[in-house]
């Protein structure tokens, strides 16, 4: 249908959608009984640590921890208390240290840098291709003596095509190191996110598929890397067979951190895992809805989904012909009753965007020494320069997008009048 600029709510016309919004908390809308149930137990049987207790009691996090690595396909799965130190925990458990290079792509939640940073390890960013994740070409460029390991991320649940980064990492004998916090329940090519990698690292925190409030999960189907992982998360050791025998192994006991996930985290994350295949299916069949709705209207374009089945569909992308047609756009949505939002914006920080990342472009530490920029174990760091210009691919993809999240909580109505919007804007605006 034609639309005139009448009919545009922005201009006095009638809203497209008149339904109510639906915060995107995908998983922390679909807390009940369930996870209700799962936390009194644990406070029935005042067992709030999985190491220590009044009474024995079977581990929600241990439980937590095999119905992850069964779902998975993997041998091991490790509980933490975020996706951050999961990534941390994965990257010091695959040998990550000073010297080391780790490529990371340009947009991606700073959390995934800042891993690597915490490991004593060098960023270097790719640039993202249509798809938002990974540009495997360009990280194939990056790759020197220096570099450890590839860090792809499944930005905003879209798959990073997993075939082509593991022959690259494999032709150069690289480590990857999956991070999979946004793209919960995702799959590529029928196998499961997080099983691709040395290791998979996943987010409980509330705003992601599924929630614990904050925690996170990691796997990993090296025994070496799964029993370095548990060592570093627990540097009092209480994982161990004997908490007090020698090593088994070289590299078995190290200095570590406290990244345990408690008991009750466990809880809530376990009656959560067992929903989050069908909160995807709805995310995917919202998207499915809208997109065929939308599909053939002149100038707008889709993100390029790299596999239609395993995208966790958390959001729809769009691309408009040019940058500067955004914000009319994104204000038009609003008036039309659509929350939706332009991704970048050189004036509005976020911490999703690589020119955002002050403390890399600036190389902000908490001592003098500055490491890994700035300390003799890692020479390289002095050398690589960061600056908002050094991804321009990226920078142009997200400039001309517009995103509009996807919770499984709409209802088709909802869909309809999303759809419904997003052609009236178009029609009036392209």
């Amino acid at each position: 249908m034609k639309y005139s600029k009448t009919d545009l709510a922005v201009n006095g016309g009638p809203k497209a959608k008149t339904t109510s919004a639906v915060p995107m908390f995908p998983g922390g809308m679909e807390i009940g009984e369930e996870e209700k149930r799962e936390v009194l137990e644990v406070l029935d049987a005042k067992w709030l640590f999985r190491y220590y207790g009044p009474k024995a009691f079977p581990s929600k996090v241990k439980k937590l921890e095999e119905e992850y690595a069964n779902y998975l396909g993997v041998k091991h799965c490790l509980g933490v208390n975020s996706g951050t130190s999961a990534l941390i925990a994965g990257l010091i458990a695959a040998g990550v240290g000073p010297g080391d290079e780790v490529i990371v792509p340009a947009y991606t939640f700073f959390a995934s840098v800042a891993a690597v940073v915490a490991a004593k390890a060098v960023p270097v960013i790719a640039e993202v291709d249509k798809s938002l994740t990974m540009d495997i070409e360009d990280a194939a460029k990056k790759i020197n003596k220096r570099t450890k390991a590839i860090l792809p991320v499944h930005m905003r649940g879209m798959p990073v095509r997993m075939d082509k980064l593991m022959e690259l990492a494999q032709k150069h004998k690289l480590k990857v190191i999956e991070d999979v916090a946004q793209a919960n329940g995702g799959s590529y090519r029928g196998r499961k996110l997080g099983s691709f990698g040395d290791v998979g690292c996943f987010s409980l925190q509330f705003h992601k598929v599924i929630t614990a409030g904050e925690g996170g999960v990691l796997s990993a189907n090296s025994d070496l890397y799964y029993t370095r992982a548990q060592a570093y998360h627990d540097v009092a050791a209480c994982w161990r067979k004997d908490r007090f025998a020698p090593p088994e192994f070289a590299g078995e006991i190290f200095f570590g951190v406290n990244f345990r996930m408690s008991e009750l985290c466990g809880a809530v994350a376990l009656a959560q895992f067992r929903k989050m295949d069908g909160i995807v299916r709805r995310m995917q069949e919202n998207k499915r809805r809208i997109k065929e709705l939308i599909r053939g209207i002149g100038g707008l374009d889709f993100r390029e989904v790299t596999d239609e089945k395993g995208d966790v569909s958390v959001c729809l992308i769009l691309y408009l012909p040019e940058a500067s047609r955004v914000e009319g756009f994104v204000n038009a949505l609003h008036a039309e009753g659509v929350e939706a939002g332009g991704i970048y914006n050189k004036g509005v920080p976020d911490w999703h965007v690589y020119h955002h990342w002050k403390m890399l472009m600036e190389k902000m530490m908490p001592t003098k020494v500055g490491c890994p920029f700035e300390c003799a174990l890692s020479p390289n760091g002095k050398k690589i320069k960061y600056t908002e210009n050094m991804c321009p691919n990226t920078r142009g993809w997200l400039e001309r997008s517009i995103h509009i999240d996807i919770p499984p909580q709409l209802t088709g109505e909802d869909c309809d009048q999303i759809a419904l919007a997003i052609e009236k804007v178009a029609s009036v605006l392209l």
